[in-house]
């Protein structure tokens, strides 16, 4: 093993905290707004209308067009660049981390069946600049992929330091990969070398599962990134809860935001796990961030709509918010945004 790269997680004592239920072995949201779906939600959401209506390359490459990313960083600012889906390689005050990477072609078990990807990463893994830290939201296989992580591992080895949600440490150790801290909702903890700037595991309402028995045995969150002169939020996946009004008075206001607002029709199956664009609209409001950019779509057709509509209804509710279209934005695979 290698050496203690990452300081203890702290808890937050704070009681009005929203903390996440734990029972014979499970985890559970502890909000109203939170529904588990029935045996019978996935047979039936199969069975309705798929309106993705995802083209061929030819068009995509118009339509959603894969730019070559420049990691030319100055060592200043935050900055973020989409790789695709929730991927995202973000640039604050001097460290440079992923969200939950997935550089496979498809968010599955296995690489010959399961939701395959229409637009390519960014960039390849061996592409990458030099990562300090990677954090993981939950362990849905478009968010924990195996491929990705052993070769982030490959490459980067016992300097590169992973931040994952409660019980799914072991699940990583198995796979070989060292420097890995699990945290509970709230907790705060830190690279040694880099230790002005907090991670920090923030509550959103999801659910976890990889196998037939291990539903929700591990636990799902966002994380603030808290450095000493900026801030960022990774929502990773979630539903609209009250939870985000705690996280943008706690650590608000954020310089920059990726926030999902893809994979969520139909709204009677989807709307207790991810959030539609109007719904993201008011997470960008509770945590107070000065600039979002959308993710979660134009990657995987893991829903029902099609697959141009969330930029569209983003720019919708921005318009019915009294908003400006600049506040929440979507950006190319590739792209980069800075703030200085």
């Amino acid at each position: 093993m290698s050496e203690l790269t990452c300081f203890p997680p702290i808890d937050d004592n704070d009681p009005s905290l929203m903390r996440p239920i734990h029972e014979d072995g499970m985890f559970n949201n502890p909000w109203r707004t939170w529904k588990k779906p029935n045996m019978w939600s996935i047979p039936k959401f199969m069975f309705e209308t798929d309106n993705s209506k995802v083209p061929k390359e030819k068009v995509l490459d118009e339509t959603l067009p894969l730019l070559k990313p420049n990691f030319n960083f100055d060592g200043t600012g935050i900055s973020l660049t989409w790789i695709g889906h929730a991927t995202t390689l973000v640039h604050i005050d001097g460290l440079t981390l992923l969200t939950d990477p997935i550089f496979s072609d498809r968010a599955s078990p296995s690489q010959y069946f399961g939701p395959t990807r229409y637009r390519k990463a960014a960039v390849s893994v061996k592409e990458l600049p030099q990562i300090d830290a990677v954090v993981i939201s939950h362990n849905h296989y478009d968010h924990l992929d195996l491929g990705s992580v052993l070769a982030l591992k490959d490459r980067f080895g016992s300097k590169l330091q992973w931040f994952v949600p409660l019980g799914l440490s072991q699940w990583m150790r198995d796979e070989g990969v060292e420097n890995v801290v699990e945290m509970d909702w709230w907790q705060t903890s830190c690279i040694i070398t880099k230790p002005d700037i907090k991670f920090v595991f923030t509550p959103a309402q999801h659910w976890t599962r990889r196998g037939v028995n291990d539903e929700r045995k591990t636990l799902w969150g966002g994380w603030s990134v808290i450095g000493p002169k900026h801030k960022f939020y990774f929502a990773g996946d979630t539903g609209y809860c009250p939870a985000f009004e705690q996280i943008g008075k706690k650590y608000g206001p954020f310089d920059i935001a990726a926030i999902p607002i893809g994979a969520y029709e139909p709204r009677w199956f989807m709307q207790p796990q991810h959030v539609d664009p109007e719904e993201a609209v008011k997470i960008h409001q509770d945590v107070k961030s000065k600039l979002s950019i959308g993710i979660h779509w134009g990657t995987f057709a893991l829903a029902h709509e099609y697959y141009l509509e969330p930029p569209m209804k983003l720019k919708t509710a921005l318009k019915d918010n009294n908003l400006d279209n600049n506040e929440f934005i979507t950006i190319s695979h590739g792209e980069t945004k800075s703030i200085s």
